[in-house]
């Protein structure tokens, strides 16, 4: 059974940092690249980062960009998201999601951490 687990969510003041774990059971991560998305109350999800199988290539939607980072540890099989600087328009729902190198879709999807960001 395929699972992703995310954690390290939470309550943060504004400027504060958090830093999200993305661990696989079942699948080997080396062979999927992995989203970071996140979904806030009345908005529709969104992709906030995103890195390749090899690790070479990332991708950061505008409002995060220089603030978050995304980066993976295969040996683990972990995918994190470390983010800066955080917003009150940071709270969300965040999951992350791998995508087989050759599927036109996420294939797997974690069931989310909640990320609330206020004094």
């Amino acid at each position: 059974q395929v699972q992703l687990v995310e954690s390290g969510g939470g309550l943060v003041q504004p400027g504060g940092s958090l830093r999200l774990s993305c661990t696989a059971s079942g699948i080997t991560l080396d062979y999927y690249n992995i989203g970071w998305f996140r979904q806030a109350p009345g908005k529709e999800r969104e992709l906030v980062a995103r890195i390749k199988m090899s690790g070479s290539s990332t991708y950061y939607t505008d409002s995060v960009k220089g603030r978050f980072t995304i980066s993976r540890d295969n040996a683990k099989n972990t995918v994190y998201l470390q983010m800066n600087s955080l917003k009150p328009e940071d709270t969300a729902v965040y999951y992350c999601a791998a995508q087989l190198v050759a599927s036109q879709h996420y294939d797997y999807w974690g069931q989310g951490t909640q990320v609330t960001v206020s004094s």
